[in-house]
């Protein structure tokens, strides 16, 4: 049987750019169980409500919400748990550093699958918007609306 060509699953935080600044992005792994795979692969999560924070040493996502799978047979599954991200650890050391600094946080950008099947989340450090600075962005959009009119 020939492997089955993945989709192009993306599942973006559209509200991120509109709120923060992105700066620094980073690409990690995330621990899923295999019903939360397979719902991801079929479109049903969401990042929207989703912050990532350090919990001991591990940094983790928060909020970030899962359907349940409705073939998963026995197994339990917790929408809203909290997920591990998979880091190396010279990027873990970056990211608490940058996090020392007032104004910053890490927000989760987008979800995907890879090349090789694995769901990955790509997340970004980030400054507050302040409320002209979202106006600008408004601004500027309305007009590329009406340019490619």
């Amino acid at each position: 049987m020939a492997k089955e060509k993945h989709k192009d699953i993306r599942i973006k935080n559209r509200k991120a750019s509109f709120e923060y600044f992105l700066e620094t992005r980073f690409t990690a792994g995330i621990v899923l169980t295999g019903a939360e795979v397979k719902s991801v692969r079929e479109g049903k999560a969401s990042i929207s409500e989703a912050y990532c924070l350090f919990d001991g040493g591990k940094l983790i996502i928060r909020g970030m919400h899962i359907a349940e799978f409705r073939n998963a047979g026995y197994a339990v599954q917790q929408p809203l748990r909290d997920r591990d991200l998979l880091l190396n650890r010279s990027e873990l050391k970056k990211i608490r550093a940058k996090l020392k600094d007032t104004g910053y946080t890490i927000v989760p950008v987008e979800l995907f699958l890879s090349e090789t099947g694995y769901v990955k989340i790509e997340i970004a450090l980030a400054r507050g918007k302040k409320l002209y600075d979202k106006r600008d962005d408004i601004k500027k959009r309305d007009q590329e609306r009406d340019l490619m009119r």
